[in-house]
């Protein structure tokens, strides 16, 4: 189990257009300088200005594997922000509003700071606008962020804007850090914690992404924007050009996915990113990458559906149409990242067993993780290794059989150019024997299917066993995917401390799923519990009809993360045979 460490929740909620995110990520990146562990999340509406938006950050001595249930800090910037937000904030917790804007009914218990945010910005600053900044000097001075690393964070934040703007946020940190000074006699015990100082790199779960895409020799990217998955795109457009590669904004999905397939085929590593209704679009094409046997990944940064649904809001309800998605029986490699550092490790894995294997890889996240800021060990890319496709030797070409039936069902794969005439093929959607001529042949067929299905049993071999947490003699086992982590971990602690005997397997290999590790899970266990953010607990549901179990489902469907707090319900009611 984790340690437990000295932290502090502070979320900031406003409307969209305020500097709600602005001022989180301030408090994240100065935090993190200080040498303090931070986990944050935040949500935001589908609409360019207006609506409710949130900035939450969890900061402690010790790291971190949530984003925290309840608050510890409010600032409101409305009266909304206190209406959707004060059911969160702890019964001893500290209210700092915008008294300019509204004032909030008493009785509720809080600690309680009147500032008038707006009025301070337009009197002192001479901009309204820059009441998130005055906001951000008020909280540093109340709870003790270090004034040096604002600053800095400020100056690098604005750079790109020019001294005035920069000049002009500093003085409005200035505004709201003497006005506490002046104004505020500290009442409530909360401040930032005493670092530990540990090297660590803050950056979200689209950035590691992005990171891991480079790091793993991809070149050729393409696709088209859509929340939550545009900043990869957007980052890769500018980043790999620079390494020699090629960002392409395509038409649509489908045209996205059509280039991968073509620049694969063409040797390169290549990769797409979406979110549910793009990789939708993508599925015929899907089909005929996995048909083809032509290695690609892509990334399905997972948002609450069905259709358009809600654009900026978080849910794993993705999980059938990665495993099913298609006509017919195409293979598939579906891996899940449960946090930052693995939404790094992951997408290099993704490339390896995609360019190894053969065929397409499907990576999965979440908003929730996409946007998610974690301090992280610093990566060290000399420890990343990069696996090779399988070419022909110059015997084999002499009757190259781009499809030979092998062992582990890879077959040597020639490059256009590469080897002149004699590594000739074709890449065909349609069923075909070894040399890749079109054949439909009853035999052809099911030895074929036999063939690209087989690559699944061999790559077992180089997946990593999924974590186990918790006592070996647990009679509580919970199964997680994906971001549910580090809530069920922090449950589990919780659970423990509570006299409660539990264990959890977190599953980040989806397909093809780790028979052994997961039985060796399950013996023991008199209840399982799975924890899931979507409706129907789609990974239950392959659970049961795999290993005949009858799993306790905690299904939450709201657009949000699962808090820890309902693990730990679920954890004590499956203990208790409730």
């Amino acid at each position: 189990m984790a340690q437990k460490g000295n932290d502090l929740v502070i979320r900031v909620g406003g409307e969209s257009g305020e500097g709600v995110i602005s001022t989180g990520e301030l408090i994240t990146k100065a935090a993190a300088q200080a040498s303090l562990h931070v986990s944050t999340f935040r949500t935001f509406p589908a609409e360019i200005k207006g609506g409710p938006a949130m900035f939450q950050v969890r900061i402690s001595d010790l790291p971190l594997l949530n984003h925290g249930d309840f608050l510890d800090v409010l600032m409101a910037f409305n009266q909304e922000a206190f209406d959707r937000h004060t059911a969160e904030l702890k019964k001893d917790g500290v209210l700092v509003y915008d008294s300019s804007s509204f004032t909030p009914p008493d009785g509720d218990g809080f600690i309680r700071y009147a500032v008038p945010l707006t009025d301070l910005a337009k009197k002192e600053v001479g901009r309204a606008q820059s009441k998130n900044m005055v906001a951000l000097g008020v909280l540093g001075h109340l709870f003790e962020l270090p004034y040096k690393a604002l600053e800095e964070a400020i100056a690098k934040r604005f750079q790109a804007k020019g001294q005035k703007i920069v000049e002009s946020n500093l003085n409005a940190l200035k505004v709201g850090y003497d006005h506490v000074s002046r104004e505020i006699q500290k009442r409530d015990p909360f401040r930032l914690p005493e670092a530990i100082h540990h090297e660590r790199m803050v950056i979200a779960g689209n950035q590691a992404i992005t990171l891991g895409v480079m790091a793993a020799g991809c070149r050729f990217v393409t696709g088209y924007p859509i929340t939550p998955a545009s900043d990869i795109l957007e980052e890769l457009a500018e980043e790999l050009p620079r390494l020699g590669g090629t960002a392409i904004q395509s038409e649509d999905e489908m045209a996205a996915l059509a280039a991968c397939i073509g620049a694969s085929f063409a040797g390169r590593r290549a990769f797409t990113c979406t979110s549910g209704p793009g990789f939708s679009l993508m599925t015929e094409l899907f089909n005929l990458a996995s048909m083809a046997e032509l290695p690609l990944v892509i990334a399905d940064i997972q948002r609450a559906g069905p259709s358009t649904g809600m654009p900026t809001k978080a849910e794993q309800s993705d999980l059938f149409h990665a495993l099913f998605s298609g006509h017919g029986e195409a293979p598939r490699v579906v891996l899940a990242t449960a946090n930052v550092a693995d939404c790094f490790s992951l997408t290099v894995l993704a490339f390896n067993l995609a360019e190894k294997y053969q065929l397409p890889v499907i990576l999965m996240s979440d908003q929730a993780l996409s946007s998610r800021a974690e301090g992280i060990e610093p990566i060290d890319l000399s420890k990343v290794k990069l696996e090779t496709r399988l070419k022909p030797t110059p015997e084999q070409l002499k009757d190259y059989k781009r499809y030979a039936f092998t062992e582990t069902g890879v077959s040597p794969m020639a490059i256009p150019g590469e080897t002149g005439r004699e590594g000739v093929y074709c890449a065909r959607g349609i069923e075909h024997d070894e040399h890749g001529v079109p054949n439909y042949e009853p035999a052809t067929h099911r030895e074929m299917t036999r063939k690209r299905f087989r690559k699944l049993e061999a790559m077992l071999k180089d997946l990593p066993p999924p974590p186990v947490y918790g006592p070996a003699d647990a009679t509580v086992g919970v199964i997680g995917w994906g971001s549910t982590e580090g809530a069920i971990r922090e449950a589990l602690g919780m659970a423990a401390e509570r006299g409660i005997k539990a264990a959890a397997l977190h599953l980040r290999v989806l397909n093809p799923l780790q028979d052994g590790p997961i039985r060796a899970f399950l013996k023991g266990k008199k209840r399982i519990l799975i924890p899931e953010m979507n409706y129907n607990g789609q990974l239950a549901f392959i659970l049961r009809a795999r290993y005949l179990i009858d799993p306790i489902q905690l299904d939450v469907c709201e657009g949000r993360p699962i808090k820890v707090v309902e693990i730990l319900q679920a954890i004590e009611e499956a203990a208790h045979g409730r």
